[in-house]
């Protein structure tokens, strides 16, 4: 026997692995779990019985293909079939993107502070982060454009940018993809569209249509309220969807995710009342901050941020005592999700008390 033990791969070392969103503990009352940008409602009734009902066949593989999900898809959003690719989430479908352009050597761009699985990927991938700083809370896309290199593979635009919550606006985004070369994949990160009622913002599936190298990303996880479920799906043209149903993990979305998607989008009148609901919780919680003294930059995602450098993690430890988990990002601010009325208003009692 020896000291020695398997060799992994270099950019292990002291790897910084995705952290979800903190489950609060109360000793005294209710905990609240505003960390993780989940819906506050769960899956509407209708898809709680296909959910049971899938789950009668849960001993049986799902479609890999996905094709009845992947239709649905497809007629929900007026785009062809195989412009659809599905994946074990939006994070899921990402890394999916990072393993098909990601080798040593090649760059990928993102905004930052951003989504924070992409260094993550990109690292996993081989590939090199080059991360561009926000400008004024949201993306400098004129600073990204100029970043880029042959070395370019991808760049991604979180639009609205998690965790800011902030936008970036048609006219700005057209002429950023103007200077994108044409065999630099872009993908619009959208996972909290159906949150956003800012009139400038590109509908991603409609400003792909005539650019082979922009790709949507959708989830089910936010909006839909199927987060435990992990079904996400990408939107591109062909060579690029092709490309990224090669590199997803057999079976890797399961029975009871296609169905209750599938679901989830034929009852989508009863789901936008839900969205709205969270969507004017979103303006009371905004407009009470401000009311209080914070600065809240325009939130159009489930969630609102609070720029606190050196006091974030004071602040988070605060909201903790009272049993409301948030997401801090040490020595930049924390990301807060808005959850049901009675949630946010403790939130908000916590806020205006730290003030």
């Amino acid at each position: 026997m020896t000291d020695a033990s398997p060799r992994f791969r270099s950019v292990l070392d002291g790897f910084p692995a995705y952290k979800p969103g903190r489950t609060p503990v109360s000793a005294t009352g209710k905990a609240h779990k505003l960390s993780s940008n989940e819906s506050a409602f769960g899956p509407l009734p209708s898809v709680v019985e296909v959910i049971a009902e899938a789950a009668r066949s849960a001993n049986r593989y799902p479609d890999n293909g996905a094709v009845a999900l992947t239709e649905a898809i497809a007629a929900r959003f007026g785009v062809p079939d195989e412009h659809v690719a599905v994946g074990c989430g939006s994070v899921g479908v990402a890394q999916q993107l990072f393993e098909a352009v990601g080798e040593p050597g090649a760059e990928v761009i993102y905004a930052w502070r951003s989504f924070e699985a992409y260094p993550v990927l990109a690292a996993l991938a081989a590939a090199e982060s080059v991360r561009v700083p926000l400008r004024d809370e949201t993306h400098d896309l004129a600073a990204m454009a100029d970043a880029i290199t042959p070395r370019t593979r991808m760049i991604f635009v979180c639009n609205p940018n998690n965790p800011t919550g902030t936008v970036v606006h048609a006219g700005e985004l057209t002429a950023f993809l103007d200077r994108v070369p044409a065999d630099c994949l872009v993908v619009l990160d959208e996972a909290y569209h159906e949150y956003v009622r800012d009139a400038a913002v590109p509908d991603g599936m409609q400003l792909y249509r005539d650019r082979p190298n922009v790709a949507v990303l959708r989830t089910f996880s936010k909006a839909y309220g199927l987060a435990g479920l992990r079904v996400g799906f990408l939107v591109a043209h062909p060579p690029v969807a092709e490309v990224i149903r090669s590199t997803m993990l057999a079976f890797s979305v399961n029975h009871i995710g296609q169905m209750a998607a599938i679901a989830s989008l034929a009852a989508e009148d009863e789901l936008s009342e839900r969205v709205e609901l969270t969507v004017q919780e979103r303006t009371r919680v905004r407009d009470e901050l401000i009311a209080g003294g914070w600065t809240v930059p325009p939130a159009e995602g489930n969630f609102v941020w609070l720029r606190l450098g050196e006091r974030t993690m004071e602040f988070a430890a605060a909201c903790e005592a009272a049993g409301i988990s948030v997401r801090p990002f040490a020595g930049e601010g924390a990301r807060v999700s808005i959850g049901d009325p009675e949630a946010n208003d403790a939130f908000l009692q916590v806020a205006k008390a730290w003030m």
